[in-house]
């Protein structure tokens, strides 16, 4: 499976567009980067990665 656009650019244009125009404060994005960093660093990463893959697969197998 190829995704075009790396899940990390689409995750931080997210991350932006809350910042921007939804009234998401910069200490939020700050913590929602942290969080992230600290969850991939977590036992559950692999999951997490294959639960991604997972949903990726069934969204473009539709």
């Amino acid at each position: 499976m190829t995704v075009t656009i790396p899940l990390v650019l689409l995750m931080g244009t997210a991350l932006f567009i809350a910042w921007r125009y939804l009234g998401m404060r910069a200490w939020h994005a700050v913590i929602a980067v942290l969080f992230g960093f600290l969850l991939a660093a977590t036992t559950f990463a692999p999951e997490i990665r294959s639960a991604i893959r997972s949903a990726l697969t069934w969204i473009t197998s539709h």
